[in-house]
């Protein structure tokens, strides 16, 4: 999602393939959401109660973890974006798991440091992918339901399922892969708040599971630090 997170070059260039391929879905009117009583709604919810679809703003900046359950791994994370680029940084040179992930210049860029089992360094760069296109699959997502996240402190969220599934085939009996999927969870106030994503499918490759979580502890609006290592190519001028 940014929003999506690739290991290698060729799943990387599959999935961007893919996310490039689908429909973009313009967003209906949506009604305010109130926030809800007590109690945490999850059932599926739709119709003019559904609130406004997640969507990663130009400028921000927060901190949070980086966690890999079946590998037992959990580092200090952060994710921050400027003028349309971002970045996401897990780990560092003392942890067991360091990569980073941008979207810089209409390009997607993807350097991992240190990943157990992993030899291949090399960052990959997938041209063509910007803010706009992750927006855009991100209106694509399913609401789930109204949650809260019982951490210190609670967080009042709405949960969504967006993902990619290929081939793109009418309802019926069609053979079809899921690709990757991701479930979000973005303030319920503000649409445009992170603090919790779940990513699972091929952008995870390097995980015996598939499966890999950022939870955020903090998650503000202005401009963050955005910077490409030297090891990535620069975009096309």
């Amino acid at each position: 999602m940014d929003w999506t997170r690739s290991h290698r070059a060729a799943a990387s260039g599959a999935l961007a393939g893919l996310i490039a391929m689908v429909p973009a879905a313009l967003p209906p009117a949506y009604a305010a959401a109130p926030r809800p009583p007590g109690g945490a709604a999850t059932a599926m919810e739709t119709g003019p109660r559904t609130p406004p679809p997640p969507q990663l703003p130009r400028d921000f900046h927060g901190t949070g973890k980086w966690i890999v359950r079946d590998l037992g791994i959990t580092v200090p994370f952060t994710w921050a974006g400027r003028n349309g680029n971002s970045q996401m940084i897990a780990g560092g040179p003392r942890y067991p798991i360091w990569f980073t992930n941008l979207i810089y210049k209409n390009s997607l860029y993807t350097l991992t440091y240190k990943w157990p089992g992993l030899s291949d360094h090399r960052c990959s760069r997938i041209p063509g992918f910007d803010l706009g296109l992750l927006n855009r699959k991100l209106r694509t997502a399913r609401f789930v339901g109204r949650e809260i996240l019982q951490r210190e402190p609670q967080r009042h969220v709405n949960h969504w399922r967006v993902g990619v599934v290929a081939p793109q085939l009418p309802p019926g009996k069609y053979l079809r892969f899921p690709i990757a999927l991701g479930d979000v969870y973005v303030d319920q106030r503000d649409p445009t708040t992170f603090w919790q994503v779940l990513q699972f499918g091929l952008q995870n490759l390097y995980d015996p599971e598939l499966d890999e979580w950022l939870v955020m502890s903090t998650f503000e609006h202005g401009p963050g630090r955005v910077a490409l290592p030297r090891r990535c190519p620069p975009p096309a001028p």
